[in-house]
């Protein structure tokens, strides 16, 4: 579904990815992992077209899309959660995953039906007509998931959508995510929650200092010296999970 191979992005003379390959299966799960500043976001800016490439290309269902803009790769079906938060806090919570729905929708009650749906796999139908900026963190996470499910996505990139909640909160976001893959969408999740990865992932990354310094499944990888004394620390205990 997503291949990236080789990918460098240079900030003047700071190369926050540097020569990055990695592929995404087609109907899997996959999980991003690695310190603060490895360089996890950026890598999904670049991949989802926020940022231009400095090397490297990236390829999605067949197609190049390394110098394409980010509304066009999100016309192909690929599309991202941010780590920040940011609903169109004024708007109902209906209107906000209306919005996504008119990226396939070509009027209001078609756009209406297509976020219902999504909004009711998330949970949030019976907060339609509530403002945005009302809602708690944890519905606001939902929030920015439906309204890219909205869109009919082929692949889904979320960037820490478990972070900041409790474990409740995380319980029920990773239920939602199994929901997600059941439907057939692909994935690639960045998260530092490392159980959430061990139960979610077949195949998890690893970055560190904008280079990938492991790759395999979760089990290996937690495993790898290198991820231990970069990312999980010698305290760090395996058969936790």
């Amino acid at each position: 579904m997503l291949s990236v191979q080789n990918v460098t992005k240079r900030f003047g003379g700071l190369a926050a990815v540097k020569d990055v390959s990695f592929e995404v299966e087609t109907g899997s799960i996959v999980g991003l992992i690695g310190p603060n500043g490895s360089g996890k976001t950026t890598l999904f800016n670049v991949i989802s077209g926020v940022y231009p490439l400095t090397g490297g290309t990236v390829t999605f269902d067949g197609r190049d899309i390394s110098s394409m803009e980010s509304s066009r790769v999100a016309n192909l079906g690929l599309v991202r959660t941010f780590q920040i938060v940011k609903p169109f806090n004024e708007l109902s919570v209906l209107d906000n995953v209306v919005a996504g729905a008119f990226q396939r929708c070509r009027n209001r009650d078609e756009a209406e039906d297509k976020a219902m749906v999504a909004m009711k796999m998330l949970d949030l139908a019976q907060y339609k007509d509530t403002l945005a900026k009302n809602l708690t963190l944890a519905a606001k996470k939902r929030l920015e998931i439906a309204r890219i499910l909205s869109t009919d996505p082929k692949m889904i990139m979320l960037d820490e959508v478990m972070g900041g909640l409790n474990p409740q909160e995380t319980e029920q976001l990773v239920e939602t995510v199994h929901r997600l893959h059941e439907l057939g969408i692909t994935m690639l999740i960045i998260e530092h929650k490392m159980k959430c990865i061990m139960e979610l992932s077949s195949k998890v990354i690893v970055l560190n200092n904008g280079q990938l310094i492991a790759m395999g499944t979760p089990q290996a990888v937690v495993k790898d010296p290198e991820v231990i004394k970069a990312y999980l620390g010698a305290d760090y205990n395996v058969e936790s999970y």
